[in-house]
């Protein structure tokens, strides 16, 4: 859902831009337009239609000269029309256009023309050297047309994902061409696109991102882009080799996007022979062999993007000689070895990411020695350990620090209270013991994100309010009560330690304020108290829950919704929450999916009390795990009305009474454990509930029933049909005075209703209601005349 929506913000963005930058085209001359070029103008704004209050057609008055409209620019001599933008609008662009005899430059860009095709005509614009249709909804096939203007300078058709070509030979007419850009354009039914395009000589900048290309033709010995400065290929289907020919591509490359494309084998060494090369992506494929020793030559390279291929080896010392490099991206491939201290010469570096490969040996304050522009750090996931000095102090001011799985501790580096800039310490599984510092909680109060999950941490918490978005101390050995957060934390996990406590005042402390909380476990403590009812959700039920409204509202139905996973994105990094969930009797790490879990877990701790009944209200909870606790009381009736429910696990409390029947209406529910309480009566009888193990119900000696081997007796049968007669009573009782508030609504608003549209019958029933006061009036006082006058009778007789 993530992609769309921000696909729908770009565009806002792009569109607001462009329109606001229109008023920069208006001419301060005393030069006017020609009047023939003024009423083309006027003829393309009748079929065009504002999509935005910023759009230009606005200021597009007969009254004005044309040379002041937003959009429109003239030559300061003449007075025609040079240059037209249009952005944010939809409709037919008129054939009127032509009468432009002059016009040299045309954006229609960031538009809606509701997949029309493309205009022919505009073939026929020959003084046109800037044209951009992008991001426009075109669909069909891109005229041909288009191949007769020969002094065209700059086309862009990207980002219309409906156009295509199945013939690219008309291109060789666009002979001045120096950007071209048909990202998303369906070229896949064309085989010679290399040939062709290799043909035109002016050609500067080439972008073909996600065309369906299948073949960068390896066979090719030699490719001619004499002029090329950038090319990009990526997100294509070329699953072969990367061919020898890039070494032939022009000496003045400076930018190569090859990335998501499937290609496979070694790096050829012939890629490294573009020494002006300044940027390098083909990340995401299925390179594999030993990482080049020969990157070293590419001495301009300011960005490399390597992740996710399966390169190996370790990385060559030539690394030091990329003395430009800004952005080193290597993750997630099988590269071994040591880091070579030359990494400390690149003086220029901002971001550094190695994580999830293989290697090993120790950091020392050399390989840091000249970072001094380092910003981002992400080592996690390797085998490497930390070996400084206590008192070094670094020579960057990290933003983003990920160090998952390294080796840090045993101790807290003390060099992270040098970090002033720092918002996001993720240090889980990073081998650190004993207390954190004092300085630790202090200096980390204001960072965004904190996770240092899974080390041997202990000592309590201090009381001050810690305002991380996302605190994870999951499984360390903190104690004593729980810390103060503020309303912003969206991600707490404070399983597997030994906080202790009553959790209800904690719980409705937080959650009766607005606060954005999304994930919360706090299973595995020592938490102590009844569960409140501050649980409820509406009506005069306390709200502490009721800005957690996942609980309560159905996600919306997405095509991708189970490929999410829960992500927060900060600017300086993203943080992909994941939890040790209990949902269905076995322990499951949940993180990609975890987006769409609705779970309830605070097993294993020393709860007591009753099961709140508001809990039932949560309609759309998946999971509930109350087990290991010292519950008492019933199971709510109602759990049944949980309709999402599909794992409830209440074993080893001090539950009673019998099993609700409503838990037979739970169609999703594929786990249940009731083992080891005090329940008694007989088991509801239901397909479901009968296909669960015994297991799942032992422990309770008043039980009997299927699956248990323990049959009912005569008196257990007559108490459970009259525990279920009681129920259908209430039920009936409950649907009659439903029925009777329906039917009371429904007559209601229909006179009302009436009454408040019709003018009408108001005026009639107003009338009405004047001759019934009138009726009972004058009868009231006919009738008490008619009373007193024979009382008078009466009295004078």
């Amino acid at each position: 859902m993530g992609a769309p929506f921000a696909t729908h913000l770009l565009f806002l963005f792009c569109l607001f831009t462009a329109t606001f930058s229109l008023n920069f085209f208006k001419v301060e001359s005393n030069v006017s337009c020609h009047a023939k070029e003024k009423q083309a103008l006027l003829t393309l704004k009748q079929g065009l239609i504002d999509l935005s209050v910023l759009s230009p057609l606005s200021s597009w008055s007969d009254q004005q000269d044309c040379c002041t409209w937003d959009g429109v620019r003239c030559d300061n001599k003449t007075g025609r029309v040079i240059e037209l933008t249009l952005n944010g609008i939809a409709g037919e662009i008129s054939p009127s256009l032509l009468e432009l005899k002059f016009l040299n430059h045309l954006d229609f860009s960031i538009n809606d023309f509701n997949c029309s095709r493309i205009p022919s005509f505009l073939g026929s614009m020959g003084n046109l050297r800037h044209l951009d249709l992008s991001n426009a909804a075109f669909c069909g096939l891109i005229p041909q047309q288009l191949g007769n203007l020969s002094g065209l300078h700059y086309l862009d058709l990207g980002g219309n994902s409906y156009l295509y070509l199945d013939n690219l030979h008309w291109m060789s007419g666009l002979s001045s061409i120096q950007y071209l850009n048909l990202n998303s354009v369906n070229l896949h039914k064309e085989v010679d696109w290399l040939q062709i395009m290799s043909k035109l000589s002016s050609l500067s900048e080439l972008y073909l991102s996600s065309c369906g290309l299948d073949s960068l033709n390896p066979s090719l010995r030699f490719v001619n882009f004499t002029s090329l400065r950038v090319l990009d290929l990526s997100q294509n289907h070329f699953y072969h080799e990367i061919p020898n020919w890039f070494s032939n591509l022009s000496t003045s490359l400076l930018k190569l996007y090859l990335s998501e494309n499937s290609l496979m084998g070694n790096i050829p060494p012939s890629i490294f022979n573009l020494q002006r090369l300044e940027y390098l992506e083909v990340q995401l494929n299925s390179l594999s062999g030993k990482f080049p020793e020969s990157l070293g030559q590419l001495k301009h390279l300011s960005y490399l993007n390597l992740e996710g291929n399966s390169l190996s080896g370790p990385i060559p010392l030539s690394l030091g000689n990329l003395s430009e490099m800004q952005n080193l991206k290597l993750a997630r491939n099988k590269l071994n070895g040591t880091i070579p201290k030359t990494l400390g010469l690149l003086s220029n570096l901002v971001s550094l990411s190695i994580s999830f490969n293989l290697f090993t040996g120790s950091l020392d304050e050399v390989h840091f020695a000249k970072l001094w522009k380092l910003k981002i750090l992400d080592m996690s996931h390797t085998l490497l350990f930390f070996n400084v000095n206590s008192n070094w102090v670094p020579p960057f001011q990290l933003e983003q620090a990920d160090m998952s799985s390294c080796k840090i501790g045993p101790k807290f580096p003390p060099w992270l209270q040098t970090q002033r800039s720092l918002q996001f310490l993720v240090m889980p599984m990073s081998g650190i013991s004993g207390n954190a510092p004092s300085w630790f909680w202090n200096w980390s109060s204001n960072i965004n994100t904190t996770d240092l999950s899974e080390n041997q941490i202990k000592g309590d918490v201090p009381d001050i309010l810690l305002n991380s978005i996302v605190l994870n101390l999951r499984s360390n050995h903190f104690k004593g009560r729980l810390p103060r957060l503020s309303t912003n934390v969206k991600v707490l996990n404070i399983a597997n330690n030994s906080f202790s406590g009553p959790i209800s005042t904690f719980l409705c402390k937080k959650l009766n304020r607005k606060n954005d909380l999304e994930v919360l476990d706090a299973s595995n403590n020592l938490f102590s108290g009844e569960l409140s009812n501050c649980w409820s959700l509406s009506g005069p039920i306390p709200n502490c829950l009721k800005n957690i409204i996942a609980m309560v509202v159905p996600e919306p139905n997405t095509q991708d919704a189970y490929f999410d996973s829960l992500e927060y994105n900060f600017g300086y990094g993203s943080y992909i929450a994941n939890l040790m969930l209990v949902p269905k009797g076995n322990e499951l790490e949940y993180e990609e999916n975890l987006k769409f879990v609705r779970i309830i877990d605070l097993s294993s701790n020393n709860l007591s009390g009753l099961i709140p009944v508001e809990i039932s209200f949560l309609s759309e909870l998946h999971f509930l795990n109350l087990s290991r606790n010292h519950l008492m009381g019933s199971i709510p009736e109602k759990i049944g009305y949980m309709k999402e429910l599909e794992s409830i696990d209440l074993s080893r409390n001090h539950i009673s009474g019998e099993i609700p029947s409503s838990l037979s209406n739970l169609t999703f529910l594929n786990y249940l454990d009731l083992s080891y309480n005090n329940l008694s009566g007989r088991i509801p009888s239901s397909t479901q509930l009968q296909s669960f193990d015994a297991l799942n119900f032992i422990g309770n000696p008043q039980l009997c029933g299927e699956p248990l081997s323990k049959h009912c007796t005569v008196n257990e049968e007559a108490h459970n049909r009259t525990s279920m007669g009681k129920t259908e009573d209430n039920s009936q009782n409950s649907s009659f005075s439903m029925g009777m508030g329906v039917g009371f609504a429904v007559g209601f608003w229909t006179v009302c209703g009436g009454l408040f549209f019709n003018k009408t019958w108001r005026h009639a029933y107003f009338k009405f209601l004047n001759d019934i006061n009138d009726w009972l009036y004058v009868t009231t006082i006919l009738k008490v005349n008619w009373i007193l006058e024979k009382l008078r009778s009466s009295h004078l007789n």
